[in-house]
C-alpha cells in the first residue's frame, strides 16, 4: 500500500513539473520578440571632389533616407581631381568612383581594369569663354590665341584639345596658358584672349562682374559625358547586387533633385561646403540637372550608357597623343547595368 501511494506521489510531481514546464513555454512563446534593425550594408563612394553643391542628392542621405531605405549605409569620400577618385577604387579605400572620362581613359591606358557603371552627367560641361568684342564664336576664332586653362593636367585643358581636334587645330596652333581656379580673372583683365572653363564656373564668373561674353560649348563639337560611376572589374564581379541597388538610390535622388531643385538648394546649405548661398545653389543645381538628362536618359532614364560616345571619346584622346593604346570601350561601358526608366 505504502510502496502503491510513493508511485502515485512521484507521478504526481513529474505531472506537475511537465505542466510547469508547459507554461513556461507557452509565456516564452507568448512574450513579444525583440526586432532587429535590417543589416546595412556599407558602400564607399570616392568623389573627384570635396562635398559641392552640385552633388547635394549623394549627400542629403540623413534628411531623406535615399540610401539607407535601400539598405546601404552609404560613405562620401572627398577628393582632388578625377584621378583621386580611381586612385581611391584601385587602393580598395571605395567601392566606386565619381569621376571623368579622362581620368578613366588614362586609367584604362595604363592596364587598369574598370567598368562604366553610370552616366551622372551625359551633358559635357566644358566650354571656352571669350570678351565680346573678341568676336571669337566658333572653334575656328581659337587660332593663334593665348587661352588659359586651370591647369595642364585639368579637364579644362583636356577639353579645349578636344575642342581644336574637331575643328582641325592642334595645340600648337594655340597658346596654353596655366591661370589656376581663378581662371576668369586673367579674361578680365585682358591676359588672356580666352578661357576654358565649365558652365558653373561662368556662372560664378558672372556673379563677380564678368561682362557680356561669347561662349563655346565642347559639347557642341563632341558631347563628352562630364562624369561617371567607375568601379574596378573586382568590385563589379563581386558587388553586383550592391551596385545594383546603389544604382536605384543613386537614379531616385537624382531624379528628386530634378523634381525638387528648390529643396535641394535649401539642403546644400548645410551639407554643401559651397552651398552658403541658396540663391546660388539653385543656380548651380539646375545647370546640373540639365547636365544629368540627355536624348538617352528620356528613352532608357537617367544614367543610361551608350558605349559609341565613350569609344569616340578613347579615340580623339589616342589622336591627339594623350593615350597611348587604343581602346576598346564596348569592353568597359556596361550599358545593361543602369536600372530601368520606371
Amino acid at each position: 500500500m505504502k510502496k502503491r501511494m510513493l508511485s502515485f506521489l512521484i507521478i504526481a510531481i513529474f505531472l506537475m513539473g511537465t505542466g510547469c514546464a508547459g507554461t513556461n513555454q507557452e509565456q516564452q512563446t507568448s512574450e513579444p520578440q525583440e526586432e532587429k534593425e535590417p543589416t546595412q550594408e556599407t558602400i564607399r563612394v570616392a568623389s573627384w571632389s570635396q562635398p559641392i553643391t552640385e552633388q547635394t542628392n549623394l549627400l542629403v542621405d540623413e534628411d531623406k533616407k535615399f540610401f539607407s531605405e535601400h539598405g546601404l549605409d552609404m560613405e562620401f569620400i572627398p577628393g582632388a581631381g578625377g584621378g583621386d577618385a580611381i586612385k581611391n577604387i584601385l587602393s580598395g579605400q571605395a567601392d566606386i568612383a565619381f569621376t571623368d572620362p579622362g581620368s578613366l581613359l588614362f586609367a584604362l591606358d595604363k592596364g587598369e581594369k574598370l567598368k562604366v557603371i553610370y552616366n551622372i552627367y551625359p551633358q559635357n560641361v566644358f566650354n571656352v569663354v571669350s570678351l565680346k568684342e573678341k568676336n571669337m564664336t566658333k572653334p575656328e576664332d581659337l587660332k593663334g590665341k593665348t587661352i588659359g586653362v586651370y591647369s595642364l593636367s585639368s579637364g579644362t585643358r583636356q577639353n579645349l584639345l578636344v575642342l581644336l581636334h574637331q575643328a582641325g587645330l592642334t595645340e600648337n596652333d594655340v597658346e596654353i596658358v596655366e591661370t589656376g581656379l581663378l581662371n576668369f580673372a586673367p579674361l578680365m583683365q585682358g591676359q588672356v584672349d580666352a578661357t576654358a572653363a565649365t558652365d558653373t564656373g561662368l556662372l560664378m564668373a558672372k556673379e563677380k562682374g564678368l561682362g557680356d561674353v561669347n561662349v563655346i560649348n565642347v559639347k557642341d563639337a563632341l558631347n563628352i559625358p562630364s562624369d561617371v560611376f567607375v568601379v574596378t572589374e573586382e568590385v563589379f564581379n563581386e558587388k553586383k547586387d550592391v551596385l545594383q541597388t546603389f544604382l536605384q538610390a543613386y537614379q531616385n535622388s537624382a531624379e528628386w533633385m530634378i523634381n525638387e531643385p528648390e529643396e535641394a538648394a535649401s539642403l546644400a546649405v548645410e551639407y554643401a561646403i559651397d552651398g552658403k548661398e541658396e540663391k546660388r545653389n539653385f543656380e548651380i543645381i539646375r545647370l546640373r540637372n540639365l547636365s544629368s538628362q540627355s536624348e538617352l536618359t528620356k528613352e532608357k532614364g537617367l544614367g543610361a550608357l551608350d558605349a559609341e560616345i565613350f569609344q569616340q571619346a578613347a579615340d580623339t584622346y589616342h589622336s591627339l597623343g594623350l593615350i597611348e593604346n587604343t581602346l576598346n570601350m564596348s569592353e568597359v561601358v556596361e550599358e545593361d547595368f543602369v536600372p530601368n526608366k520606371q
